[in-house]
Order: C-alpha cells, then sequence, then structure tokens
C-alpha cells in the first residue's frame, strides 16, 4: 500500500505561507525550519503531499526551505485529467519552455532572485536548490545565481519530445560549466533507470556538457515504489520512494540531504 494516502490534502499548515514578489511577480512560497537555505521546486502536477513531504525532510535536516508554488493545487496529488490540465497549461505558459531544446524557462530568473533573497535572509555557505521532472533542469540554471552552490536534478524532464535535448541556453550552459570548475562545485542527478520522461540519453548529454562535474546516480526500477499513483518508476524521492531504511530511494534522499549540508553549512 502507498505510504501516503493519495487523495489525502496536505494544508501545509507547518510551513509560512508568504506572498513574494520578485522581478514583478508574485507567488507564493512556503517557508519551514532553520539554517541555510534550499529551494524545493515541485514536479508535476505542483506541491503534492509526497512533494511536501520531501520538503520536511529538508527542514527536519537542518536546513531553511523554501519551495515557491510554480503551477497546480497546493497540498493535493489530483486525478489524472486534472493532472493533464495543468501540464497543458505548464507547456502553453510563456514561463515554461517545455518543448525547446537549448534554451532556459524564464521562471528561472525568478527562482534565482528567491535563491538570493533566501541566501540574505539564511546565511550560510550558500543556497541548495532541487528541481523534479519538469522542474528538473532548474536548479542548474539556478546557478547563474552566484549563492546556489548545492543543485539536485531529480528526473529533469525537459524538454519533453527531446529525450537527449537540454533545457538551458547554450551560453547560459557555459557559463554554469565555467563557475562550477572555477569554484569546484559539482551537481547531482538521479533517474531510474527504464524512466520514459527522463532517458539515459538525457543524462549522456548532461555528462558531455559539464564532464566530471554531472554525478549522474542511476536507481533500478526494481528500486520504485509499485504501489505508487504512477507506475512508471520516475520521481525518485517522492512518488517512487519507499520509506525503508535500506530502500535505495531513501538512500538517495539522504545521500541529497548529506549534499545540502555539506555545501550549505559552515564547518562541515
Amino acid at each position: 500500500m502507498p505510504d501516503i494516502d493519495p487523495g489525502f490534502r496536505d494544508l501545509l499548515e507547518d510551513f509560512d505561507k508568504r506572498e513574494v514578489t520578485l522581478l514583478g511577480k508574485t507567488r507564493q512560497v512556503y517557508v519551514a525550519g532553520s539554517g541555510p537555505a534550499v529551494i524545493v521546486m515541485s514536479e508535476m502536477p505542483g506541491i503534492s503531499p509526497y512533494v511536501a513531504r520531501f520538503a520536511r525532510w529538508v527542514r527536519d535536516a537542518g536546513l531553511t526551505v523554501y519551495m515557491p508554488s510554480l503551477f497546480g493545487d497546493d497540498g493535493v496529488l489530483p486525478g489524472k485529467g486534472k493532472t493533464m490540465m495543468t501540464v497543458a497549461r505548464a507547456c502553453i505558459s510563456r514561463e515554461f519552455r517545455a518543448f525547446a531544446s537549448n534554451a532556459s524557462s524564464p521562471v528561472t530568473r525568478w527562482l534565482r532572485a528567491l535563491a538570493a533573497v533566501a541566501h540574505e535572509e539564511c546565511g550560510g555557505e550558500g543556497v541548495g536548490a532541487i528541481g523534479m521532472c519538469f522542474t528538473g533542469n532548474f536548479a542548474l540554471s539556478m546557478m547563474l545565481e552566484k549563492a546556489v552552490i548545492a543543485p539536485v536534478l531529480s528526473q529533469p524532464s525537459l524538454p519533453m519530445h527531446n529525450s537527449s535535448g537540454l533545457a538551458i541556453s547554450p551560453d547560459e550552459l557555459a557559463r554554469v560549466k565555467a563557475r562550477m570548475d572555477t569554484e569546484d562545485l559539482t551537481v547531482l542527478a538521479y533517474r531510474f533507470e527504464g524512466d520514459s520522461f527522463c532517458k539515459a540519453e538525457r543524462f549522456a548529454a548532461y555528462s558531455e556538457a559539464l564532464g566530471d562535474r554531472f554525478v549522474g546516480k542511476i536507481l533500478p526500477d526494481s528500486a520504485a515504489n509499485p504501489d505508487a499513483p504512477l507506475k512508471t518508476p520516475h520521481s525518485v524521492v517522492t512518488l517512487h520512494l519507499i520509506d525503508e531504511a535500506g530502500q535505495p530511494t531513501v538512500e538517495a534522499r539522504d545521500e541529497i540531504l548529506d549534499f545540502f549540508r555539506a555545501r550549505l553549512v559552515s564547518g562541515q
């Protein structure tokens, strides 16, 4: 049985709900915890109870989580019909370039501004960022903000319909790679071996572009929760995570939390 009821509504009452205006755009951001900041960007179809659970794990690891609402209904996992409507709206939105290879989503500029504010508010060595699925590549683009030093890409799925494409402009990619080399930074990335949304070609493209700065981790499909609402192995730290000691998905989660702490907390 799933460890979270797919019909559960998470009221997110343990988060501070803030209206944050940056670059002329206002979004709701859920904030919780203390210590250096981590930006948690939800997968499709939005901030589900599974995404909120991961955000709480970040909080409980001694970090401050900033979870912006980018699409969908916060706190729920909608049915297939509403999910497809959310995906369709995001795909035609000017903020997301869902089908564009070698192009960055404009929303990443707002997210970089959020990271700068979070670093100013929380201190520490810098800011962490994790994107999932539709937002999976955003953490890489966010490295154009100097505060972002711990990026994680979880099953990065853009651009859609081009499994070997990268959703970042060549100029920005070159600037990110130069910064990673200069500051000795790396990016962690995760996918399931048989993921049909984030295929092997995507990781190969990142590896070719970033070299050993890209640390890609591939989990066997057998590690995915078979009772998840989505049957295709995909969501490493949310829908398909099996919350039991020794499970590969839990080990991936803990590795991500350790990565954040090691990079962000002074003296680690």
